[in-house]
């Protein structure tokens, strides 16, 4: 049996960290003037993987190391190095003095996300007539960059372009493998699959809007699954806003909730504590 309990936290926060680490260190390959870099401080990894990407925050804050003045000094001077914003993103397993600390210094919280977990093994799901997935090769990176920002983009168009560039860096991310979907032949759906250290982080699912409802993205669990397995995976992660359909439809496919996450901002930067 897994528990919801520090040891889990590390091995969650280190994989979707390290997954981070890796797309920042593939922008960088792929556009040098992006700066993009990362920096390991106090246990924690700071990522700058550009101004407005997702992926631009800290990672493990207070999980490996006790959360000091000085590991904060390091880490907001790397982000003010690249005029950046502060971000961390905090498991309850930090602790109530790293949260007090992150006040006393001028953070605010300013989002909430679930982190769901389960055992690595078959779901026993139904697979829809006609679907099939499959990885993607290098060849096909840009088909699968389509098909994942047109999911993505549906609502925000404006965010195509963004989603695009974001799409082609997580394709050709070292520990990464991308997933297609497909229905009767058409491509439909995209998702991602990012392994370290045993733990099998499913991110990056997205359906283009014709398709939706069709059981691509149960076919698209249900293979990467298969894949983790295979891979030796014992642990399965995702993340995801508290109760939207992504947490929902993770439950369904039998993940838990290990805990709610805080990212926090820095907002005060004069503030100190005493």
């Amino acid at each position: 049996m897994i528990f919801s309990d520090l040891s889990l936290a590390r091995r969650l926060e280190r994989a979707e960290g390290f997954a981070c680490v890796q797309y920042a260190v593939t922008r960088r390959q792929q556009f040098p003037e992006s700066n993009a870099e990362w920096m390991e401080c106090g246990g924690a990894y700071a990522v700058f993987d550009g101004i407005d990407s997702p992926c631009t925050q800290t990672f493990g804050l207070g999980l490996f190391e006790e959360l000091t003045d000085e590991t904060l000094d390091s880490i907001e001077a790397f982000f003010r190095k690249h005029d950046a914003p502060v971000h961390h993103e905090v498991s309850p397993s930090a602790g109530v003095p790293a949260l007090d600390l992150l006040c006393k210094r001028g953070y605010r919280p300013i989002e909430l996300s679930n982190v769901l977990y389960r055992p690595v093994q078959g779901t026993a799901a139904t697979i829809a007539t006609g679907t099939t997935v499959r990885i993607t090769p290098p060849e096909e990176a840009a088909l699968w960059g389509r098909i994942s920002a047109r999911g993505w983009a549906h609502d925000h168009p404006e965010l195509m372009e963004f989603l695009e560039r974001f799409g082609s860096v997580t394709a050709a991310r070292e520990h990464t493998v991308c997933f297609l979907a497909e229905l009767e032949g058409t491509p439909g759906a995209a998702g991602v699959l990012c392994i370290y250290e045993g733990v099998a982080l499913f991110g990056g699912s997205s359906t283009v809007p014709e398709l939706r409802r069709r059981g691509l993205q149960t076919a698209l669990l249900e293979e990467r699954m298969r894949y983790a397995a295979h891979l030796g995976c014992d642990l399965a992660m995702m993340v995801a806003l508290p109760g939207n359909e992504s947490q929902r439809n993770a439950e369904r496919k039998g993940f838990q909730i290990a805990y709610t996450r805080t990212k926090w901002k820095l907002h005060n930067v004069t503030a100190r504590s005493e």
